[in-house]
């Protein structure tokens, strides 16, 4: 095999100006976890009613409202994360710490009573809203399958007879698939995968035309790092203890990272193992967002103590930037004809692209009671529309220059093609949230609660490189997973000593999935699909809060 180094600019003169994300990447960040105060973990998220807690401010800013002491909250913790096959990750030389710490909260309220039993409060709260800390590594029978196929089927000399692959949508907003003349839109489908396989695996250094192979087996592993962190600014206020209300500012700021490796074991045309295919990729994705969030909680009957709660929140506006270096290491060798498969050892391509995401409109309604001082129940339900996901170009950029400091206005349009790919692979989403909490003695407290998440994703989605938008040209990988529901269990207990509080929680996330290398298509009539493999996103968290008030 020739030992050169194929570098590629990475689609850089093959795509037009105008960037998007695609539907799978874009879900991936705008997901949100359970995280805030120990009390408000412990209680399984379920206070968007009862208050008085922090890390209410974005849940239902209503809930700062009901603060009638200033006060201020620190929060940390660790979160253990359970791999699914941790040997091959090691094998593939894919590490990660197991149980980091986090710094999980800050904030403070100011509070301030403007006539009895009236308060206009302020507030400012720090708070991680996803951790994407994740190692997920496993192994699986591809049965002839490959990842190479996808690339082949797309290319433009696979076949005499057909000039390549893509998908779009019929009238009805159907997905379906074409196959077109070496002259049409297939190659608008390019991808930088698709240009690795191209250039270094599938093309015969020979005849210069392109052979898919065949696989046995795959490895897979991934470390995924990073966090999303939430500034929230509050104003909300009392009526009389009947009506509280509240609004939030928000911005997000996104750290997303990581580093992955497929390795295929090919085989030859007499079935022999040919060797590995490694294809390793790792991005980065950085960005800002902002949001507003308003709330209200009233008291119906003022002589009960029961609460009923209403939010609405924005879209999160989010504009990111995704950096990537992606390597091909090909070590085929087709033992039958006693040649080196492809024209290269090595290939690597690496890009920089930004574009927007607006998520969708949540809404949430909330239910609180409180008996005496020594219980507190609350149960709340939260509807976001992930199918509406707006995956965004940018369509301008323009630098100015305003009080001497400089300026960068961005301007966008909706990705239609790839909307209704999201439309099709992601659903509506509800959470429930139960909680309650028992004071046994006004110096301790004992929480436990319940947060169910339904699923994301449709159980037949298919993350897809083959759609004709700029979306799909930035793809470095193939693989993906349909997450289902989330299952968390959560427990506290909480201590008073004067005006300093000391609060502790743990959580259990349970989380199945489907995995899959890489979507079906039909290559030479048969279907390439490889055999779905059930994951596991399990995490521990422990987190305590230190709170003082005056």
């Amino acid at each position: 095999m020739k030992h050169y180094i194929l570098y590629t600019a990475a689609l850089t003169a093959l795509a037009i100006p105008t960037m998007a994300q695609e539907t799978y990447e874009s879900a991936s960040i705008i997901a949100q976890d359970l995280n805030g105060t120990a009390r408000y973990v412990g209680m399984g998220g379920a206070m968007e009613a009862l208050g008085a807690d922090i890390s209410t401010i974005s849940s239902n800013p209503a809930g700062i409202g009901m603060f009638r002491k200033s006060g201020i909250t620190l929060s940390a913790g660790a979160t253990s994360m359970k791999g699914d096959n941790t040997s091959v990750a090691d094998k593939l030389n894919i590490l990660g710490k197991k149980t980091p710490a986090s710094f999980d909260q800050i904030g403070f309220v100011y509070s301030n009573e403007t006539s009895n039993g009236n308060f206009i409060n302020v507030a400012f709260n720090y708070h991680k809203g996803r951790n994407f800390n994740q190692i997920l590594a496993h192994s699986g029978a591809l049965n002839g399958a490959s990842q190479n196929k996808l690339a082949y089927q797309k290319s433009l000399y696979g076949n005499a007879q057909r000039g390549g692959y893509f998908m779009d949508y019929d009238a009805e907003g159907h997905i379906i698939g074409y196959e077109n003349e070496v002259s049409g839109n297939a190659s608008l489908c390019y991808s930088q995968f698709d240009y690795l396989i191209w250039n270094s695996f599938i093309v015969d250094p020979d005849d210069r035309n392109y052979y898919y192979y065949d696989g046995k087996d795959y490895q897979f592993a991934r470390n995924q790092q990073g966090y999303t962190s939430n500034y929230d600014i509050n104003v909300s206020g009392n009526h009389n203890d009947r009506i509280y209300w509240g609004v939030t500012f928000g911005v997000k700021d996104v750290n997303y990272s990581h580093e992955q490796v497929y390795r295929e074991n090919i085989v030859d045309s007499k079935g022999a193992s040919a060797g590995y295919l490694d294809m390793i990729d790792r991005r980065d994705i950085t960005g800002h967002g902002c949001d507003i969030s308003a709330g209200i909680i009233f008291r119906p009957i003022d002589a009960s103590p029961l609460r009923l709660g209403l939010t609405v929140t924005t879209p999160t506006w989010y504009e990111l930037k995704s950096s990537n270096y992606t390597q091909l290491l090909n070590e085929g060798y087709d033992q039958t004809i006693d040649k080196a498969i492809g024209c290269y050892d090595t290939g690597e391509n690496s890009d920089e692209y930004s574009y927007k995401i607006f998520t969708p409109w949540k809404f949430g309604a909330s239910i609180g009671y409180t008996i005496g001082k020594e219980i507190a129940l609350g149960a709340s339900y939260e509807f976001t529309d992930y199918s509406t996901t707006d995956n965004r170009y940018i369509t301008e950029k323009r630098g100015y220059i305003y009080d001497y400091y400089e300026h960068e206005e961005t301007k966008s349009k909706s990705d239609d093609i790839m909307n209704r790919h999201t439309e099709k692979a992601l659903s509506g989403v509800s959470t429930f949230k139960i909680g309650a909490e028992y004071k046994p003695m006004p110096e301790l407290a004992i929480r436990a609660g319940y947060n169910y998440v339904s699923p994301m994703y449709e159980s037949k989605a298919e993350r897809t490189t083959c759609l004709n938008t700029d979306g799909c040209y930035f793809s470095s990988t193939t693989d993906y997973v349909n997450w289902k529901a989330t299952n968390r269990f959560t427990l506290g207990v909480g201590f008073l000593i004067d005006d300093f509080n000391i609060d502790v929680a743990y959580q259990h996330s349970a989380q199945k999935g489907d995995f899959h290398p890489f979507e079906t298509v039909t290559v030479e009539g048969a279907a390439n699909m490889a055999p779905t493999v059930e994951v596991n996103n399990n995490r521990d968290q422990f987190l305590i809060t230190l709170g003082y008030k005056f």
